[in-house]
């Protein structure tokens, strides 16, 4: 996501960090590159004209000019105003005082919607909330057999009668036995027509009078960039929602819509939709955005998401395996799970602070995580816990099980051998001779 956008932003700051002075001159330079990069990234010409005129004012009127390495301050404020652009505080949902509440799903056909609801269903339920979702979408086909099947991979409860009744009875209904059931949150997910019109815009309102929802989000699609921040205003015309959703950031959209939202409608992005999967669904911070945009990498984020499948039970066990030499690779291939629970290996290098822009081109191959998981459950359990024993006609064994060849199984026993010394000797607070490992590895 941004990449384009950020690749520009990040050279027009590097050629201003490497610049020993500035003059008023090489600030106005820079102003026009920053302008075009945020006009061709498809955001809102008022909002970049106001954001352009209110960096150059901070950057002129914070006594730079002509003083040493002011590069930095330049990138500061920079960052400073565009996480204003998005909002600058992270916003939460607004939860009832005696529940439930209720969250009223908005948007388009096709801008994500329903996934949305199954994803943000599966947050709260994460989060520690009861949870469920009402199927109103009675008009797209499969719509209600969709929500299902998303509901139950999201492990919350989905309330649905078919598409016999109108949405609005669908909704009351659903709003009743949330109350009986005693649920914390139900997250009602409408009908989206093509575009915006009267009929879509009456429904949505007449659902609003008869659930009375505390919060209604509305779904819009990073794809569609300008066309993201119109539909928002007629929908903000039409129903006062309270915040956004902002679904396929993941995709390659070029940050018109997300830069643009907040600053068009005043309603903040709430949740970011980051891939295909339930879980890759988070909050927005736009300070941790504008980090990310600015390849200042977002270490919050990657921390949390540590934090979220981190076991201190088996931590403490792992360290202790690895003091003891008792390390397998049954241990070696729980740790790769995890790191897979983090989300895809590309996303989690752009948090990586300084190293973003340089691996972004890389291609991360998921698939090696696959054949590595085939190779190692090929092997008996005493192979496992003993790679030492693999030789010969076991490789072959793994290798035929495995769908993969001996000189495959071979290097993956090397390498491992080779990561468990390193990990044994930190364990031990040994600093590991890294010269020496990486020579037997060639």
């Amino acid at each position: 996501m941004f990449d384009s956008l950020a690749d520009k932003l990040q050279a027009t700051l590097e050629d201003v960090r490497g610049r020993g002075t500035l003059t008023e001159a090489d600030i106005n330079a820079a102003m026009r590159e920053i302008r075009l990069a945020l006009l061709e990234a498809d955001v809102n010409f008022k909002v970049v004209k106001s954001f352009t005129g209110a960096v150059k004012e901070r950057a002129l009127g914070a006594d730079i000019i002509g003083q040493l390495n002011p590069g930095q301050q330049v990138v500061k404020i920079v960052s400073d105003e565009l996480t204003g652009l998005m909002g600058r505080d992270a916003s939460e949902l607004s939860f009832a005082s005696s529940p439930p509440t209720i969250v009223l799903m908005a948007g388009l056909q096709g801008s994500g919607k329903t996934t949305a609801t199954a994803k943000l269903a599966r947050y709260l339920r994460e989060h520690g909330s009861s949870v469920a979702v009402a199927a109103c979408d009675v008009y797209r086909p499969a719509a209600v057999d969709q929500l299902v099947k998303l509901g139950g991979q999201a492990g919350v409860d989905v309330y649905e009668q078919g598409t016999d009744r109108t949405p609005v009875q669908i909704a009351k209904w659903a709003a009743d036995r949330a109350r009986r059931e005693g649920k914390d949150v139900l997250i009602v997910d409408t009908s989206g027509r093509l575009h915006v019109d009267q009929e879509l815009m009456a429904e949505l309102v007449e659902i609003r009078k008869a659930i009375d929802p505390r919060d209604i989000l509305l779904v819009v699609d990073a794809m569609t960039g300008q066309d993201a921040v119109n539909v928002a205003e007629q929908f903000g015309d039409a129903v006062d929602f309270d915040g956004v959703v902002m679904s396929k950031l993941d995709g390659d959209a070029r940050g018109g819509a997300a830069l643009s939202v907040k600053a068009i409608t005043g309603k903040p992005i709430l949740f970011a939709s980051t891939g295909e999967k339930l879980d890759q669904f988070e909050r927005f911070h736009p300070d941790r955005m504008s980090q990310r945009i600015l390849g200042m990498g977002d270490v919050m984020t990657l921390i949390e998401k540590a934090e979220s499948i981190h076991d201190e039970e088996q931590a403490a066990e792992l360290e202790r395996k690895l003091r003891k030499s008792e390390f397998g690779l049954d241990d070696f291939l729980d740790q790769m799970r995890q790191i897979r629970r983090l989300g895809p290996l590309q996303s989690l290098l752009g948090m990586l602070p300084g190293v973003g822009k340089e691996l972004r081109g890389v291609k991360v191959d998921e698939k090696e995580f696959d054949r590595i998981q085939a190779i190692i459950l090929s092997m008996t359990p005493q192979e496992r816990r003993h790679p030492e024993l693999i030789k010969g006609s076991r490789r072959l064994r793994i290798a035929q099980g495995s769908g993969t060849n001996v000189h495959a199984v071979k290097q993956l026993i090397k390498q491992f051998e080779q990561m468990r010394k390193v990990m044994r000797q930190v364990a031990q607070g040994k600093m590991p001779d890294l010269g020496a490992l990486m020579r037997q590895a060639r």
